[in-house]
């Protein structure tokens, strides 16, 4: 049979048709991105918003009636324990108190006197809880050194320690404030006929700085009127709001990160999640149960130099910290049948493997089953990704 050159042509044209149809119903590989599955640190963490304030502050009011002179300390001001004049007191004519009046000024000398004991009870026991921690930690690092005891063994010796430090610091200003409020109960008395033209200086109770001016200009005050706020504030600590679910599961003693305050990020330790929640108005509207977690800063002062009281920070509160854990990113898991899944690539197919995912945070998951070190997974898997369908790494993809 004699094969024209038409013939031959068109047949050409059929197979050449044929080929493109075949071509186009062929299924076209859907481009993803891969991620490859390793070993790393995970660090899970309850992240919030928190602000400082100072643990211990101390508001000076006006003993008695008279005529207060211009305040010339600032906000920011240093002031010194028993030297720094805060403000003066120009009191008027002393009036006769009746018996019932002196009765009363008298017993508030007397508590105040009762506060001066009981404060100086709490002195003692801070110096005497501060020098068995000190030597609870001598103890325990001989141990180390001998290796009769563990690492975390030191570290919670340090920090009772560090604890012990802060109580006894915080019992010496407990006591300067008690003997502060004993002279002013004493001075509500009515002064003797010589004293009566004499101004009184009301001088700082401790060592620290002004925090508030509440009354400046010359002026007349009654008995009890704020004049200024004081504070130390190198002893800063932090206000952290979370959850009440989240602050079930943080401990005392977690670490804490702090960022975004106006300097470098700052280690805190967590002192006490407070036993009573809250409730507060998400900005969604969305009304949440809160509890407070205290914080105390272990940074020197000298590396959080410029923050003060009442300043917002970013707290991250570790939860669990593990050094070698097989994790995936979270942006490749999902949910399938009430368990967590994954497309793995293979071959270049895409192929669903079920997971146990323990751990995880915003960006990485631990992976407990399912996955090997080295295989590569599916992050953002759109619609067209299913089990089995043919996939290509994205030009340009970051492993």
């Amino acid at each position: 049979m004699k094969i024209t050159l038409t013939k031959l042509l068109v047949g050409l044209f059929a197979l050449a048709v044929v080929g493109a149809v075949a071509h186009g119903l062929r299924p076209v590989p859907v481009e993803v991105d891969l991620v490859e599955v390793g070993r790393g640190e995970l660090v899970v963490t309850v992240d919030e918003d928190g602000k400082t304030r100072v643990r211990d502050r101390y508001t000076v009011s006006a003993p008695v009636a008279g005529r207060l002179r211009r305040v010339l300390l600032r906000p920011g001001d240093r002031v010194a324990a028993g030297q720094t004049v805060l403000a003066v007191l120009e009191p008027r004519e002393p009036e006769l108190l009746d018996a019932r009046t002196r009765a009363q000024a008298e017993a508030r000398v007397r508590v105040a006197e009762a506060a001066v004991q009981r404060a100086a009870a709490g002195l003692e026991r801070g110096k005497v809880q501060h020098a068995f921690a000190l030597a609870e930690l001598e103890r325990t690092e001989r141990l180390r050194r001998g290796k009769s005891t563990s690492a975390g063994d030191v570290d919670r010796a340090r920090e009772a320690a560090r604890l012990a430090e802060q109580d006894a610091r915080a019992a010496r200003f407990a006591a300067k404030v008690a003997e502060f409020e004993l002279l002013q109960a004493r001075a509500a008395l009515m002064p003797e006929p010589s004293q009566a033209a004499r101004p009184l200086e009301l001088r700082s109770p401790i060592d620290g700085t002004v925090l508030r001016v509440f009354q400046e200009s010359e002026t007349v005050l009654g008995p009890e009127t704020r004049l200024m706020e004081l504070a130390e504030l190198e002893r800063l600590e932090v206000e952290i709001d979370v959850l009440s679910s989240d602050g079930a599961r943080i401990a005392t003693g977690a670490r804490v990160m702090l960022d975004h305050w106006g300097g470098p990020t700052l280690a805190a330790r967590v002192r006490r999640v407070e036993p009573s929640a809250f409730t507060k108005v998400s900005a969604l509207g969305v009304e949440e149960q809160r509890v407070n977690v205290i914080a105390d800063l272990v940074d020197p002062p000298a590396k959080r130099a410029g923050m003060g009281d009442g300043f917002r920070v970013d707290a991250r509160i570790v939860l669990s910290e593990d050094q070698d854990v097989l994790k995936a990113p979270t942006s490749a898991l999902f949910r399938d049948a009430g368990k967590w899944a994954a497309f793995v690539f293979e071959a270049g197919k895409a192929r669903r493997r079920m997971l146990e995912v323990g751990r995880s945070t915003a960006l990485e998951a631990e992976v407990l089953g399912g996955l090997a070190q080295g295989e590569r997974v599916i992050v953002h898997p759109g619609d067209r990704v299913k089990d089995g369908a043919e996939v290509v790494e994205r030009p340009g993809a970051v492993r």
